[in-house]
């Protein structure tokens, strides 16, 4: 094992629960805002998924983040592409099922960045963690508009039945809002993400107290 093989070994025993996941979705806000508030917050995760905007646009908007969030303990995740998580110098690459495969991308981005794979069914969580995912992200847990081809709602069930077999940790996704988190929880999740709720956000005190809140009924719910 390499040195950078072993540095990603670490990170991933520091972030077996890295609590809430965010994930920049055309927010209300700056990019710089977010990644302040996520920074002053200890969010763990925080990704950038902004699908209309081209490659110039990511590495800007990426860069914007990093800027925040570099040598913080908030890691800069890059959505889809392995190629610009490269360029960008990002902590955390996400793949999608239409993505290059874990494989490809670990020739491309090296051992010494942490690979999540969104899946939709206990099936492709199963294959995600048979090849190397070092976390999974798994939903849509209820209907969302976030995606313009949303996959089916896997609900509540499956999400426990995942949850119980990964060894790594699973991100809930999908329709989530504070009006349901309970029954996220419920089902055995530690690391839920919001996206509209977060990202529908007017102003940074806004933001702030929204992920305040959300982080104490994450730590709350895992005390008991």
């Amino acid at each position: 094992m390499g040195a950078s093989e072993r540095k990603r070994m670490g990170d991933l025993e520091r972030m077996a629960d890295f609590g809430l996941y965010v994930i920049i979705t055309s927010p209300r806000l700056s990019y710089r805002q977010v990644a302040e508030v996520c920074v002053a917050r200890g969010i763990g995760m925080l990704q950038l998924r902004e699908k209309g905007l081209d490659d110039k646009g990511l590495l800007k908007a990426a860069a914007e983040i990093l800027a925040v969030t570099r040598g913080t303990a908030t890691r800069f995740v890059m959505n889809d592409r392995a190629d610009l998580a490269f360029l960008a110098g990002a902590d955390v690459l996400h793949l999608g099922q239409g993505d290059v495969s874990l494989a490809d991308a670990r020739r491309i981005v090296g051992d010494g960045m942490t690979i999540g794979l969104s899946t939709h069914s206990p099936e492709q969580a199963r294959q995600a963690i048979a090849d190397g995912a070092d976390y999974i992200g798994f939903g849509p847990v209820w209907p969302t508009p976030t995606k313009t081809v949303p996959d089916p709602a896997v609900g509540l069930e499956q999400l426990a039945e995942v949850i119980g077999f990964s060894p790594v940790p699973v991100v809930a996704i999908g329709g989530i809002f504070p009006e349901n988190l309970d029954g996220v929880l419920a089902a055995g999740t530690k690391n839920p993400c919001l996206v509209r709720h977060l990202m529908e956000s007017p102003d940074v005190e806004t933001l702030d107290s929204r992920i305040a809140e959300l982080q104490s009924r994450i730590n709350n719910n895992q005390k008991l």
